[in-house]
């Protein structure tokens, strides 16, 4: 299994912008082959921040998703409104109350 954890830092004002961007992409990835979770937060301590935890079967199921046509214009749509660049992890799950390995 494969998961990413990341937090995106949106312009002052725009953290809504971007967490509906997110959200519909949430729903677009629901549909591909591999994607386990894709779940978009809001940072309680800091209003200009999304963090995303997304779970595939694995690394090549998240990196196809990177290479749709529809993730690359919701990527596109999501870059002016970001205040920097992205940061996370990358992140291997060892087990847990929701998770079948």
């Amino acid at each position: 299994m494969y998961v990413m954890m990341g937090k995106l830092l949106a312009q002052p004002g725009k953290r809504g912008q971007l967490a509906d961007i997110l959200l519909r992409a949430s729903r677009m990835v629901a549909e591909m082959q591999g994607c386990r979770a894709y779940i978009i937060l809001e940072d309680l301590q800091d209003e200009s921040s999304v963090v995303v935890f997304e779970m595939w079967d694995d690394k090549e199921s998240h990196d196809a998703s990177l290479r749709d046509a529809n993730v690359r214009a919701l990527i596109a749509e999501a870059m002016p409104i970001l205040a920097g660049a992205p940061s996370g992890s990358e992140l291997r799950v060892l087990g847990g109350h929701g998770v079948n390995m």
